[in-house]
């Protein structure tokens, strides 16, 4: 078990593409982080530098303490499992997760302990004799989780495991994953693009674009007070709504103008963005699909797509170039069929709206970088 500190790291390829740009983070001991962006947005590329399978180009890594820039991945007391399995197809399911012990010479008793530990923990225990191709893809991503939990690492390294599995395997994993971390305390650091992974699965949440950092926070704090717009519109499903509008201020108080409406603030937001010097100016405003009502008196327009999801509907509604998305959900009754072109009245209160400025995209409640 150990804290991962990474200070002002940076990954440049070639001399002049940023694949991760001055990521500054205390990983605490036994704690869950997952790394979560789209592609391209320099995810993995920081647990590889983590692991050491890449090169730091600037910046320090510490592991327990103990900066690792230069150690080889070998010696650095980690753990990675990888998408692909990457299990040697030859050997059994026991051989393979005793494979890294018998390199290191552990005595054959304490391999055979080891391994049966790891085969119980992981509900494997009757396939240890089968070789890979034998394995469902849920049951050969439990095979590489056991070849890393044998070692006792200081810490599990995560890269995108799930993705390769169907969605049914993958909400099954998912759960797995869960209970594994119950029952071995030891830091995790995970890599995904699918955020439900992230927000079920992590303690904090790193949301990375273009090799920035976008936010860092628990799974709460990105719902529900995103730093700025592209975080507000990655995490959420289905996406945040978001508008163009106007921030009006009249003396201490604030109105939004949106679609020839005017809003006007709760008085706590009010004393908060009059106590951090924001005028009136062109924003983004947010909301989200399930805080936007059916009513009788607000916005209104036809519905262009309805999507039934089971216990709730999506409905696509034309607001003027806006089109709004409003979850449905399925009350004491069963949802009503609403039919294409059909024109719905809608409102929301206007504490649920996130705003962003237009010009800068940050969120206008929180204090400046």
């Amino acid at each position: 078990m150990a804290d991962i500190i990474l200070n002002h790291v940076k990954k440049i390829y070639d001399k002049s593409v940023v694949a991760v740009q001055d990521f500054n983070m205390e990983i605490h001991d036994r704690e869950f982080i997952v790394l979560v962006g789209p592609s391209g947005c320099g995810k993995s590329t920081t647990l590889r530098m983590i692991a050491g399978l890449e090169e730091i180009t600037e910046g320090e890594i510490s592991i327990g303490g103990k900066v690792v820039n230069r150690v080889p991945p070998k010696d650095r007391d980690i753990a990675m499992v990888f998408q692909d399995y990457a299990l040697y197809p030859h050997m059994t399911v026991y051989d393979n997760i005793a494979y890294g012990l018998k390199l290191r010479k552990f005595p054959r008793r304490v391999i055979d302990q080891k391994v049966r530990e790891a085969a119980a923990i992981l509900d494997i225990t009757d396939l240890l004799k089968r070789k890979p191709k034998a394995l469902s893809g849920g049951q050969r991503q439990r095979v590489a989780i056991g070849r890393a939990i044998v070692r006792n690492p200081k810490a599990f390294l995560m890269d995108e495991p799930l993705s390769n599995l169907d969605a049914k395997l993958r909400n099954q994993m998912r759960t797995e994953i869960i209970k594994l971390r119950q029952r071995i305390e030891t830091t995790f650091v995970y890599v995904t693009h699918d955020q439900t992974e992230a927000m079920t699965l992590g303690d904090r949440i790193v949301i990375m674009r273009d090799g920035f950092v976008q936010q860092i926070g628990t799974p709460r704090q990105v719902f529900h007070d995103p730093n700025n717009l592209f975080v507000a519109g990655f995490i959420g499903t289905p996406q945040m709504n978001f508008f163009h509008g106007q921030l009006v201020k009249q003396g201490e108080d604030y109105a939004v103008e949106l679609h020839g409406r005017t809003l006007p603030l709760p008085e706590a937001r009010c004393r908060r963005l009059a106590s951090l010097g924001v005028e009136s100016q062109a924003v983004v405003a947010g909301i989200r699909p399930e805080h936007v009502l059916l009513t009788d008196e607000g916005f209104s327009g036809p519905v262009d797509v309805m999507e039934m999801m089971g216990s709730n509907t999506h409905l696509h509604v034309k607001l003027g170039e806006d089109e709004v998305v409003i979850l449905v959900p399925d009350g004491d009754e069963p949802i009503r069929e609403f039919n294409l072109g059909e024109v719905v009245t809608f409102d929301f209160h206007p504490e649920r709206l996130h705003l962003f400025s237009e010009e800068t995209e940050r969120n206008l409640e929180h204090e400046e970088p």
